[in-house]
């Protein structure tokens, strides 16, 4: 389920899935806050049966370190604290 091995400690995972306009909308709004702090991993769950089953019906997921730090909408604050805590570490 998690991409923990995969993910690198400077990227952002986004699960999603073709046609998903929240998803669409939250990568929108989730690229001008990390640019350049962060790479944006955009990830199909459909591509991976593990990936179907943990996220099928809560869709846009964003997860960062094997947290989730927000689902179905994107909440900024969380995404600015998550920011802020790396660049004091």
């Amino acid at each position: 389920m998690s991409r923990q091995n995969e993910a690198t400690a400077d990227t952002i995972t986004v699960y999603s899935r073709a046609g998903c306009h929240l998803c669409e909308l939250l990568v929108e709004a989730l690229l001008p806050l990390v640019r350049g702090q962060l790479q944006v991993d955009v990830v199909d769950i459909e591509s991976r049966p593990d990936w179907l089953q943990a996220y099928a019906t809560r869709i846009p997921v964003v997860e960062f370190d094997a947290r989730v730090v927000c689902q179905y909408t994107l909440d900024e604050a969380a995404i600015r604290r998550l920011l802020r805590d790396r660049a004091n570490r």
